[in-house]
């Protein structure tokens, strides 16, 4: 909701300082107005004069208003779309996660500082978990069950999709929740884990990785592509079952989070031409 009330903002200045209204009537909406807006988040500059907004910035903020003009035309409140002949347009980039020695030495690094601590404990808990920001923070134990397996399982409904989702409980995910849960209790908290406000947690990531000698741009997200990428892909897992356990609808989404690392490709190619050696040697 923050994003579409920030896409609303963007449409209201855009309406006041080049079309010179307050409003608009959705019939007089045309191709032409979705082009002025793009141009004008393209260009749009914020008091110190630095452009906002990044190409896949514009897209998102485009994407949205496209949204809510398809809600429109099914309402019947508008019978042409004006963007029929307009095409979204993302630049592709390759999402950022930890390696398995960067996850090692963020696990290994203890803080002195309690806030930082509890964030990394978070942050190392989705990365064996793939949960987001929000069903981390949601989690209680009412979304502990013993599964099929006589294991603990996650058993929750994604916040964004509200797409079940299943996990089981890695030994180190287990062990930061038993960490807290004697905390949680005494405090009377429900949720299980003491995370901060979305801004705050990325905030405290960047000072973790920092003092661990990461250099790569860290949000909360990336521990969801470090849970896809290095624990669940180069260990062999199927993007079959990463897709389920990561709550997609999609296959084809999954394939965005997770891409099979180097090291994998390295080791499949070894079992390749250890196999193909001894096709080789039985024929001869």
């Amino acid at each position: 909701m923050k994003n579409y009330y920030t896409t609303e903002r963007y449409l209201l200045k855009f309406l006041k300082k080049k079309k010179r209204i307050k409003d608009i009537y959705l019939k007089q909406l045309n191709f032409r107005f979705i082009t002025d807006f793009e141009h004008y988040l393209r260009t749009y500059k914020n008091a110190k004069k630095q452009l906002m907004l990044s190409n896949n910035g514009v897209m998102k903020h485009l994407e949205r208003f496209k949204k809510m003009i398809n809600l429109a035309i099914k309402l019947e409140w508008m019978h042409k779309n004006p963007f029929s002949q307009f095409q979204l347009k993302y630049n592709k980039f390759d999402r950022q996660y930890l390696n398995e020695r960067e996850l090692s030495l963020l696990e290994n690094t203890e803080f002195t500082c309690e806030r930082l601590q509890k964030i990394k404990d978070c942050f190392v808990f989705s990365c064996y978990t793939g949960l987001s920001y929000i069903d981390v923070k949601e989690l209680t134990e009412n979304n502990i069950v013993k599964g099929i397996d006589n294991n603990n399982w996650i058993y929750t409904k994604r916040e964004k999709t509200d797409e079940q989702v299943k996990v089981p409980i890695l030994p180190k995910a287990w062990t930061i929740l038993e960490k807290y849960r004697g905390i949680q209790e005494t405090d009377f908290i429900t949720n299980l884990l003491p995370i901060s406000s979305n801004q705050k947690t990325n905030a405290y990531l960047k000072e973790i990785v920092k003092s661990c000698g990461i250099h790569k741009n860290i949000s909360f997200h990336v521990a969801r592509h470090t849970f896809a990428t290095t624990v669940m892909l180069s260990n062999g897992v199927p993007i079959k079952t990463v897709s389920k356990l990561l709550g997609h609808a999609k296959l084809s989404t999954t394939q965005i989070y997770a891409r099979v690392v180097e090291t994998k490709i390295s080791e499949d190619i070894s079992n390749l031409l250890e196999w193909s050696y001894y096709i080789y040697s039985d024929r001869n």
